[in-house]
């Protein structure tokens, strides 16, 4: 087998990422969902790595800082997020999670995760699964270079 061409890999892997994605909103957010993927993955952001700015926050998601001015304009609409003041730095403005948003996130995680792992259970071989678990790693080194 030839080495693959990273031209190669870079047309296939978007495709394939977005393909999981759109298939795990679908199995994992009920029909009456509102919130886009984006502001759920910006929610869980928040819970998992504590109180931050809007400005790191789209760092973090690798979009425009008015693009997320937006997304958490909405997570602070329906409550799922509160802005306080930054206890070292007064001129900047924290978004925290809320009990509302953890409740969310707890209600979402599980189903997305038990859809996920019902489907690498019937559909992949041990050796599927550490690819894919070495992949999942390496993927996150991408995202962060």
């Amino acid at each position: 087998m030839t080495e693959p061409h990273p031209r190669e890999v870079a047309r296939r892997l978007p495709q394939a990422m977005v393909r999981l994605r759109a298939r795990l909103r679908a199995e994992s957010t009920p029909r009456d969902m509102r919130w886009t993927w984006s502001q759920l993955s910006t929610l869980n952001r928040i819970a998992t790595e504590g109180p931050t700015t809007v400005s790191a926050l789209a760092n973090a998601e690798h979009v425009r800082p008015q693009s997320m001015a937006e997304t958490v304009a909405a997570l602070r609409r329906d409550r799922l997020v509160a802005a306080k003041p930054d206890p070292t730095d007064g001129r900047k403005t924290l978004m925290a999670i809320t009990a509302s948003g953890r409740k969310l996130l707890s209600s979402l995680v599980p189903i997305r995760e038990a859809w996920l792992e019902t489907a690498i259970d019937q559909q992949l071989t041990p050796t599927d699964c550490r690819t894919l678990l070495k992949a999942a790693g390496i993927m996150e080194r991408l995202a962060d270079c």
